[in-house]
């Protein structure tokens, strides 16, 4: 009993020593300095610009371009104000949605075929069994595939797309699913390392093979997180899709780009309204589908 006490004291001291306040101060003042540093490079940095916040020059343009944004001096209806254009930009949302559902339904396979062996326990580790070396050498070019394909934006991956593929929503939908399939690869196989293996390892001790033991003891645990993270990124892709867009590859994000280059503000009013909107629907129906998959 005395040695047990003296091995759980042991252990708090650890965690106490991890946590000490002095810690947390210390990362909060460095991090408050780093933060005076910047804003002081760019306040007093040359050609920063600052300084062109506060002039009159600046905040009359700023006037005269909400007024655009609002149809001030355009001859005729603005387009938020015609039911044709509004028909129109309802199909934008629609190729804008149906780009960023494809692109996570793309890399949600992806991830969902590769974050198992892209688990360091599972590749190598206690859930590895035989073929270890072989493990260990799928973990490493699994883990460095996920590096590379969320270190390069989406940008960049529409603007290389773009050019072996026609423009349209299908690049769009590519360059966003190769980002995403890093992220949730990396996120799904952290899953799957921090799961508790007891319930894998009983599997095992019962005969059950590999496979059957990943089948029914780590994928019922993992499976639900994996959903999770895959809905969050949904969020997050149909927010990039008009970023994405302005390569040509489709959607509220291409026009988007026109109606800027043509000066036609009252378009871009009309954009952004059904932009908010999809924002706003998706949220819901991700929040929705994250409940259930609780």
């Amino acid at each position: 009993m005395s040695t047990g006490n003296a091995g759980m004291t042991s252990t708090r001291s650890r965690k106490h020593a991890a946590f000490r306040p002095g810690v947390g101060q210390a990362s909060l003042a460095g991090f408050l300095l780093l933060a005076i540093i910047s804003w002081a490079h760019i306040i007093l940095g040359e050609g920063s610009g600052i300084a062109d916040l506060f002039t009159e020059q600046t905040w009359q343009r700023v006037g005269e371009f909400l007024g655009q944004l609002a149809g001030a001096g355009l001859e005729g209806t603005p387009a938020f104000l015609s039911p044709e254009s509004w028909r129109k930009g309802a199909g934008l949302a629609l190729d804008t949605l149906a780009m960023s559902v494809l692109a996570t339904a793309m890399a949600g396979l992806a991830a969902l075929l590769t974050f198992l062996p892209a688990a360091s326990n599972v590749a190598y580790g206690d859930l590895a069994g035989s073929g270890g070396k072989a493990g260990r050498a799928t973990f490493f070019a699994l883990r460095g595939l996920f590096v590379f394909s969320r270190g390069v934006p989406e940008l960049l991956w529409a603007m290389i797309i773009v050019f072996m593929l026609s423009p349209g929503i299908l690049p769009g939908a590519v360059a966003l699913a190769i980002h995403n399939y890093g992220i949730l690869g990396k996120l799904s196989a952290e899953v799957v390392e921090n799961l508790d293996t007891r319930p894998a390892q009983a599997l095992r001790s019962a005969g059950a093979g590999k496979f059957q033991m990943l089948a029914y003891g780590i994928l019922p645990q993992a499976l639900p997180q994996l959903l999770t993270y895959l809905l969050y990124r949904w969020e997050v892709i149909i927010r990039t899709t008009v970023v994405v867009g302005f390569v040509a590859a489709g959607g509220l994000g291409h026009e988007f780009r026109l109606r800027m280059s043509f000066f036609q503000y009252d378009e871009i009013t009309l954009l952004l309204v059904y932009y908010l909107l999809l924002v706003l629907l998706v949220d819901l129906v991700s929040a929705g589908l994250r409940r259930l998959a609780r």
